[in-house]
């Protein structure tokens, strides 16, 4: 079965509004690792960025299912 969110009326996909989320907090921590001087020390910036989103996208994910059981 595929998820479906109603927010205020609009249905919209679960992994749309996770997927939303997701680059929210994907944006916040990125910030924070160039403040902390992470980002010196990495060899592929882009490439970690998408790794950052795609585990922090599963993690929501995982959470999600696990808490609707």
């Amino acid at each position: 079965m595929i998820a479906e969110l109603d927010i205020f009326g609009i249905y919209l996909p679960a992994l749309l509004v996770w997927a939303l989320l997701a680059l929210l907090l994907s944006s916040l921590l990125r910030r924070a690792l160039i403040r902390a001087g992470i980002y010196a020390r990495v060899w592929h910036p882009p490439l970690f960025d998408a790794a950052l989103f795609l585990l922090l996208l599963g993690g929501i994910v995982a959470l999600t299912a696990w808490i609707d059981r």
